[in-house]
């Protein structure tokens, strides 16, 4: 068994090793066939070169800018509605939840167009509104949520009323802080998710100044050439954030994803 891991964490290994050994490269040697994992001179000038060539540092703060709100929304937005559809009863709690859940299964491509002629109605393309309020709820994250929620005993619900507090205070004073390893799996999976977005701000944003770094690394793209280790340069850059946050949440990450089917 830990032969099979090893070979495994290998295979998905190579291609961050790759794209770390092709940012210390020429251009002519990152597609150089055979492989050349260690390059035969070290260009430590592109670390330093990509960000004069384009305006990497307001791509990255884009990036942080909507993954962070968008990330706190479907976390505040998720959990709230976990908590009407675990611990609230009400006639037709179950169905409503399912037909919500239900939501996941439509391709993104099949409503991609109607979400855009909204946007252009309500004057909200070529802004971070337009990703914002498309993206601050999500069936997902009410799922995960709700499948945390319902291993709370109800007990604790019902104590909690009668001491005098309503849904609101029970939801914020005690399921969210018993919830903590739910909230940071949600909150990790939604900043990836937004972080690496590509065709969501492609789409919606088309003034430079207001590009995310997987749009801005187009810009080393051009008609008949691309700058291949400018890319990649950049996409270690851009990795950075999210392995610092992952190594930082991973005791919760773990624990909130054992945890979430336990029940349902």
């Amino acid at each position: 068994m830990y032969v099979v891991l090893v070979v495994l964490l290998v295979v998905v290994l190579l291609p961050f090793l790759w794209m770390l050994s092709s940012s210390f490269k020429h251009d002519n040697e990152v597609l150089s066939v055979p492989i050349k994992w260690i390059p035969t001179t070290f260009v430590w000038s592109n670390y330093s070169q990509i960000w004069t060539q384009i305006p990497l540092a307001g791509y990255l703060a884009n990036s942080a800018l909507l993954a962070v709100v968008i990330t706190f929304l479907q976390v505040l937005t998720g959990s709230f509605a976990a908590y009407g559809f675990s611990k609230v009863r009400f006639p037709g709690r179950d169905a409503l939840f399912l037909a919500y859940i239900a939501t996941i299964a439509v391709p993104w491509q099949a409503y991609m167009i109607p979400q855009y002629v909204m946007m252009q109605k309500v004057g909200l393309t070529n802004t971070f509104w337009a990703l914002i309020l498309l993206q601050a709820f999500g069936a997902f994250g009410v799922f995960l949520m709700r499948q945390y929620f319902v291993t709370i005993p109800d007990e604790l619900n019902e104590a909690a009323r009668i001491d005098g507090l309503n849904d609101y205070g029970i939801w914020a004073r005690i399921i969210l802080p018993l919830s903590k390893p739910a909230l940071a799996s949600l909150a990790l999976l939604t900043f990836v998710n937004t972080w690496n977005d590509y065709m969501g701000p492609f789409i919606y944003l088309s003034s430079n100044e207001l590009w995310t770094v997987q749009i801005g690394l187009r810009s080393f793209i051009g008609q008949y050439s691309a700058q291949y280790a400018m890319i990649m340069t950049g996409s270690v850059i851009s990795i950075i954030p999210i392995l610092a946050i992952f190594l930082a949440g991973q005791r919760y990450f773990i624990s909130g994803i054992a945890t979430s089917g336990m029940k349902g």
